[in-house]
């Protein structure tokens, strides 16, 4: 028997967390931490398996909605083999000694007694036993019920896999997050196909539509256009950025700016978190999965400033784009701190490359435009909003269309839908029904178990 189990505490995206019983072989898929919850209400539903002997944990990447609760998880039980990629595995490890620092400031802040949640010691001690396994290359879990696996490149950040369970003739696969597009540093989701019977994917993008004629080249020339067109005015950029994956893709994107001639030869801003996340994908940067290859960021970019040790935000100075985490804004990030340099000056220009959710500072701004105000913090201080703002489509996941038509040209049994807010998961379910009839569309509830059979 296979059967699915929703761990996730909540249905949106955050502590993003599933278990696979293939048998007698218990595998949990990803342990996040929730972004917009704080204390163990961040965490998955892990007392859900607290009677189960795990197996393994698969971590598909090292963002944290995917990896922040792994050290819980891993010390509730020590005896699962830790599975992923190289690349998650040393991203993964620099982004958990940042969650613990930030967790260490939330304590006081949130008078948060929890926090942190674990410490500095338990990463570098279960960093010792995670074990990777390379893209494409079939493996086996279990003593009793072999289980055999495989992880496909899934093109959202480096190091990002899908993964396939094959067990007494069922095929299960794991979409995590994926993008189905080349982007700057990544190169596209290599997913399989064929004798799939059930489908567990992403849905971050489901209630968006992309704009028709889309293409990423002229985007990137549109967000060049904007730059320098503020310089040209005497004013900076900030642009939001994740410290890991966006912040190497925005960049790269940048030094090809300069290299056309779009943009106008400029110092690059980003952070201390940022630039070790870029060194750590440098080391990959003779993978035959990236684009650029053999090109290091960190070597090669000549106008990149990364941000002194111990500052809070960098100095403010016309001309200068500020590539800054974190991509929404939220509070008590550099992106939210240095804002208030850029928001209440006309000539300077904020630009959002990806995903913000709506209740965060940086969906907030979108939401109000320039013109509008916000409140940057918990203090009440709003600030009016007279930079340009504008919002462009570099995002890492894929669009609804691709991954309706992925699950079509899959046509499994069944498709289960994981992370996404509600009106994402309910388009995708319609969708998905309408051209696949005799598949079984799922949106899981947490907590929700389903047999595959």
């Amino acid at each position: 028997m296979v059967v699915f189990k929703n761990l996730s505490r909540h249905p949106d995206i955050g502590s993003n967390c599933y278990s696979l019983r293939l048998g007698e072989t218990e595998i949990v898929l990803d342990a996040g931490t929730h972004p917009k919850h704080a204390g163990n209400d961040t965490l998955p539903r892990f007392s859900d398996i607290e009677e189960a002997e795990l197996d393994a944990i698969f971590v598909s990447h090292p963002h944290l909605d995917h990896i922040g609760a792994l050290p819980c998880l891993s010390h509730l039980h020590p005896e699962a083999t830790v599975l992923m990629t190289e690349g998650t595995k040393q991203a993964g490890r620099a982004l958990l000694h940042n969650s613990v620092n930030v967790m260490k400031a939330l304590r006081v802040e949130l008078d948060e007694p929890s926090y942190p949640l674990y410490g500095h010691a338990r990463v570098d001690n279960q960093y010792k036993k995670w074990m990777t396994q390379p893209i494409g290359k079939p493996f086996h879990l279990g003593d009793i019920d072999r289980v055999e696996c495989q992880l496909h490149h899934a093109g959202h950040v480096m190091g990002a896999a899908g993964i396939t369970f094959r067990y007494e003739g069922r095929t299960v696969f794991y979409t995590g997050d994926v993008h189905f597009e080349d982007q700057t540093v990544t190169k596209a989701a290599e997913f399989p196909t064929e004798g799939i019977d059930d489908l567990i994917i992403e849905s971050t993008r489901g209630a968006n539509e992309r704009e028709p004629g889309y293409t990423r080249e002229r985007e990137k020339q549109k967000m060049g256009e904007i730059i320098a067109e503020t310089i040209a005015a005497g004013g900076a950029v900030l642009i939001p950025v994740f410290a890991f994956g966006k912040t190497q893709e925005v960049v790269l994107m940048l030094k090809e700016l300069m290299d056309e001639g779009v943009v106008p030869d400029s110092p690059v801003h980003i952070g201390g978190l940022s630039s070790k996340m870029t060194a750590i994908s440098d080391d990959h940067a003779d993978s035959a999965l990236r684009r650029h290859r053999g090109y290091k960021i960190m070597e090669r970019f000549p106008d990149l400033e990364v941000m002194q040790r111990g500052r809070s935000e960098p100095c403010y100075e016309p001309g200068h784009i500020y590539a800054l985490s974190s991509g929404m804004m939220s509070e008590n990030t550099v992106s939210n701190r240095f804002a208030k340099h850029i928001l209440t000056n006309p000539k300077d220009a904020l630009i959002f490359v990806g995903y913000a959710d709506s209740e965060t500072p940086g969906g907030m701004i979108q939401a109000a435009g320039q013109g509008g105000a916000v409140c940057l913090e918990d203090e009440g201080r709003e600030y009016a909003i007279s930079c340009r703002v504008e919002a462009l489509d570099f995002s890492g996941h894929a669009t609804r269309d691709q991954l309706a038509d992925y699950a079509v040209e899959v046509a499994p049994q069944r498709v289960i839908l994981v992370h996404g807010d509600e009106p994402a998961k309910a388009w995708l379910q319609e969708e998905i029904s309408r051209r696949l009839p005799d598949t079984q569309v799922i949106i899981p509830d947490p907590g929700q178990e389903i047999v595959l059979d």
